[in-house]
C-alpha cells in the first residue's frame, strides 16, 4: 500500500497574521486620517472664526472712523451753530469705543507683523494728538486756525487710518483666501493617501484573497485523494473482514461442523450397541442430544458470519431466515414487510445490504430498550430501500455521527453507491433507512 503524501503547512498562521497586519494598517491609517481630517476641521474653524471677529473689529474701527469724518465735515461748516469745542464730547464718546476697538481687534490679528501693529497705533495716537490741539485753539478762541488744523492735519489722518483699516479688510480676505486654499490642498492630500491606502488594500486583499484560493485548491485535492484513498482501504478492509467471515464459516461448517456429526454418527451406533435400558445407553444418548446441540448452534453461527442461502436463494430469503433467528438471538420482534416487485442484486451488493440489516438490528437489541422493531424491503423504480425502525429510547445524535457501527453502515452503502439515513419517526425511537440502485426483476403472478 502507497503511504499517504502528508498534507501541507496549514495556512492559518500566515492568514492570521496578514488579517493582523492588515488591521494594525488600517487602524493606523484611520487615525492618521481622522487627525488629518480633525486638523483641517480646526484649521479652517479656528481661522475662519478669528477672521471674521477680527474683521467685524475692523468694520467697527473703520465705522468710528467715518463717524470722525462726518463729524469734521460739521465742524467745518460755517453755518453750524456750535462752536468747535462742542464736538469734543462726541469725540471723546468715538475716541474710547475706537480704543477699545483696537485693543480687541489687535488680539486678533495674528496675521499682522510687529511694524504694521506698531504704525496702526503710531496713527491713532497722531490722530488724537493732532484732535487735541485742534480742541485746544478753540478753547483758546482761535476758531479759525483750529478750522485749518482741521483740513491740513487732523482729516489726512483720518483718511490715512481709514485706508490702513481698508487694507487690514483686504488682508483678512486675503487670509481667508490662503486658509481656503491650504484646505484644499489638505484635502487633496488626504484624497490621495485615501487613493494609495484603497489600492494597497485592494492589493492585500487580492494577494490574500489569491493565496487562500490557491491553499484551499491544494488542500481540497489533498482532502480528495485522501478521501479516495479512504474509500479503497475502507473496500479492502471490508472485502477483506468478509472473506475472512467466508473462510471461517466454511471452516466452522465443513471442518468442525463434520466433525461433530461425525461424532454424532458415532454415539448412534455406540448407543444402540449398549443394552437397552442401561446408563451407558442413556448417557451417549444424553451425549448425542448436546452433540447435536452443538452441530446446530455451529451451522447457525456459520450462517450468522457467512450466510450461504445469501449465494444460493439470494437476499430475499437470506433477509427472512436471519428475521427468525432474531428473536433467539437477540431477543427481538420482528415484524417483516415486504412490497414492490421482485429484486435481483449482485453477491456483493447483497452481502452488504444484509450486514446493514445485521448491525441495525443489533443496535435495537443493545440501546433502543425495546423488544420490537419492524423491517421493510422496497423495491421501486430502481431502487432498493430497507428500513430498520423501532419505537425505544432512539439514538443520541452524537453517538449517531461517531459511532463505529452506523460509520460501518455508511461505508456500506457508499461502496454500493447507496445512501444510509438515520432519522426518528413521529413514533419516536430510530429509523435506518438505506437505499442503493438495483435491477428490476419482473416475476410472474
Amino acid at each position: 500500500m502507497t503511504r499517504a503524501r502528508p498534507i501541507g503547512r496549514s495556512p492559518t498562521a500566515t492568514l492570521v497574521a496578514g488579517l493582523v497586519t492588515t488591521l494594525a494598517i488600517v487602524g493606523a491609517y484611520s487615525w492618521y486620517i481622522s487627525s488629518q481630517i480633525s486638523g483641517l476641521r480646526r484649521l479652517q474653524t479656528e481661522i475662519t472664526d478669528r477672521n471674521r471677529r477680527d474683521s467685524l473689529q475692523l468694520l467697527r474701527i473703520q465705522n468710528d472712523l467715518n463717524q470722525l469724518a462726518l463729524a469734521m465735515r460739521d465742524m467745518l461748516d460755517l453755518g453750524e451753530p456750535y462752536p468747535l469745542i462742542a464736538w469734543s464730547a462726541q469725540f471723546e464718546r468715538i475716541r474710547l469705543d475706537l480704543d477699545d476697538a483696537l485693543k480687541r481687534e489687535e488680539a486678533l490679528a495674528g496675521a499682522r507683523t510687529p511694524d504694521e501693529a506698531q504704525y496702526l497705533q503710531a496713527s491713532v495716537a497722531q490722530f488724537w494728538d493732532a484732535a487735541n490741539r485742534v480742541f485746544d485753539l478753540a478753547r483758546a478762541g482761535q476758531e479759525a486756525d483750529a478750522r485749518a488744523q482741521i483740513r491740513l492735519s487732523l482729516q489726512a489722518r483720518q483718511a490715512a487710518l481709514s485706508s490702513l483699516v481698508a487694507r487690514q479688510l483686504v488682508q483678512n480676505n486675503t487670509s481667508e483666501q490662503r486658509t481656503a486654499a491650504q484646505a484644499q490642498e489638505i484635502t487633496a492630500n488626504v484624497q490621495r493617501q485615501i487613493y494609495r491606502f484603497l489600492a494597497a488594500a485592494l492589493a492585500a486583499i487580492a494577494i490574500t484573497g489569491l493565496y487562500l484560493i490557491r491553499s484551499s485548491r491544494r488542500l481540497f485535492a489533498q482532502l480528495a485523494t485522501l478521501s479516495d484513498r479512504r474509500r479503497e482501504l475502507a473496500q479492502e478492509l471490508i472485502t477483506t473482514r468478509e472473506a475472512t467471515l467466508r473462510e471461517v464459516s466454511r471452516e466452522l461448517h465443513d471442518g468442525f461442523g463434520q466433525i461433530l456429526t461425525a461424532t454424532g454418527s458415532m454415539l448412534g451406533r455406540a448407543a444402540r450397541q449398549a443394552p437397552e435400558g442401561s446408563a451407558l445407553r442413556a448417557d451417549l444418548r444424553e451425549i448425542s442430544v448436546i452433540v447435536q446441540t452443538a452441530i446446530d448452534n455451529v451451522r447457525g453461527l456459520s450462517q450468522t458470519l457467512h450466510p450461504s442461502i445469501l449465494e444460493e436463494l439470494g437476499l430475499e430469503s437470506t433477509i427472512q431466515w436471519y428475521l427468525t433467528t432474531v428473536e433467539k438471538q437477540l431477543g427481538l420482534e420482528a415484524v417483516y414487510e415486504r412490497t414492490g416487485t421482485g429484486v435481483e442484486v449482485d453477491d456483493l451488493t447483497a452481502i452488504h445490504v444484509y450486514r446493514v440489516l445485521q448491525e441495525a438490528m443489533s443496535n435495537v437489541a443493545r440501546h433502543a430498550g425495546t423488544s420490537r422493531a419492524w423491517v421493510r424491503l422496497r423495491a421501486t423504480a430502481g431502487i432498493l430501500a430497507l428500513e430498520v425502525e423501532d419505537h425505544g429510547t432512539g439514538i443520541d445524535p452524537d453517538r449517531a455521527r461517531r459511532g463505529l457501527g452506523l460509520v460501518a453502515m455508511r461505508e456500506r452503502a457508499e461502496l454500493v453507491g447507496g445512501t444510509l439515513a438515520v432519522t426518528r419517526p413521529r413514533e419516536g425511537g430510530t429509523l435506518v433507512r438505506l437505499e442503493v440502485p438495483m435491477k428490476v426483476v419482473t416475476t410472474p403472478a
